[in-house]
């Protein structure tokens, strides 16, 4: 049996974490102390409120609400470092040993940063992070759906520069009803021109359909979200012959209404039927999560055991988007500190 002390204690690997969703409410309050920034919120408590989403929200469009007053705040250099920093050290903190954080360029260039030193920002709070606790964290650039070809390719292109430096991937989020994949085909043929790793947002606010797009149209090598995928059989025996793992992040999917309760969530079907699934939060703040807290929901409501956590986090290893050799590392890592926790292999 995992307890919450083990689960607590056991290693974990993240690949679907938001930067902006992941900010700290005190850091929020501090750094709009610091730059002037009027919140018109009471205390820390309504500050808090403002950026948690309530246990049910009406649709994806309400939760994204929760990131109006973060993308308020992180529009200087330091503020981007300092978030960096704080979101890979509270990962760490949860015993993350490898975190994939996204976050869109563009979204945080409204007061004169260009994407470059966004980027630049984001990446030296993170390799900060790295520094002080010893874990790997890498950078995913998102492609915003609202947003034209052009802002979009120079992210993609910005993403192909920075390959190898911190980034690994690019990722396509936002209004998914509301601006389908279809938009951004040509976008994405671009980012798999230039050999970049690609995840798409897909079958959390659209079907089926919108993840088979993400596949056969824009390239897809992960999904995010997917929790729609069990509305088509065909679709869903397409991801499984290609191997195309799953991004879920239960606690806000049922957030969002992705799924309608957590008693109906996919996530143990898909599990026991073979499909590559991994857990992750999302958004820590947003949804008032952390990896321990994912794995405890699961435990508790899906019946997972130890066996089927060993069985998630190898799928993330396997489907993180660094080299073979940062792969075997961490297989390495995982298996020695369960054994360390007297989990053996087949538990």
């Amino acid at each position: 049996m995992v307890t919450t002390n083990l689960m607590r204690r056991l290693p974990k690997i993240e690949l679907h974490c938001h930067l902006d969703g992941s900010v700290r409410p005190a850091t929020a309050a501090e750094i709009a102390e610091e730059e002037g920034i009027e919140l018109s919120c009471r205390d820390l408590r309504d500050l808090t409120d403002r950026m948690t989403a309530p246990p049910s929200c009406s649709s994806l469009v309400e939760y994204l609400e929760r990131f109006e007053l973060p993308l308020l705040l992180m529009q200087s250099a330091s503020s981007l470092s300092r978030i960096a920093f704080e979101a890979a050290e509270d990962a760490a903190l949860d015993n993350v040993r490898y975190l994939e954080v996204r976050f869109a360029p563009h979204l945080h260039t409204r007061r004169g940063l260009t994407v470059e030193e966004v980027i630049e920002s984001v990446g030296s709070g993170l390799r900060a992070a790295e520094q002080k606790y010893g874990h790997c964290v890498r950078m995913i650039l998102i492609c915003m759906r609202h947003h034209g070809q052009m802002d979009n390719e120079e992210i993609v292109r910005a993403a192909a520069r920075y390959y190898g430096q911190g980034v690994v991937g690019v990722d396509l989020a936002g209004d998914e009803a509301g601006y389908p994949n279809e938009l951004h085909a040509e976008v994405f043929e671009l980012a798999d021109r230039l050999g970049l790793p690609i995840t798409i947002h897909a079958g959390e606010a659209a079907g089926a359909c919108s993840i088979r797009c993400a596949v056969e149209k824009l390239r897809a090598r992960r999904i995010g979200h997917g929790v729609r995928l069990q509305e088509d059989a065909e679709v869903t025996e397409l991801i499984r012959v290609k191997g195309i793992p799953l991004e879920l992040c239960v606690i806000s999917n049922v957030q969002t209404k992705a799924v309608s309760c957590m008693e109906a969530h996919p996530i143990r079907s898909y599990l026991d039927s073979g499909l590559l699934v991994t857990v992750n939060t999302d958004n820590p703040t947003v949804s008032g999560t952390n990896q321990t807290r994912e794995y405890e929901n699961l435990t508790r409501r899906f019946r997972f055991s130890a066996g089927d956590i060993r069985k998630v986090a190898g799928h993330a290893i396997n489907a993180a988007f660094v080299d073979e050799e940062r792969k075997r590392q961490l297989r390495e890592l995982f298996e020695r500190e369960w054994s360390e926790l007297g989990l053996a292999a087949e538990a």
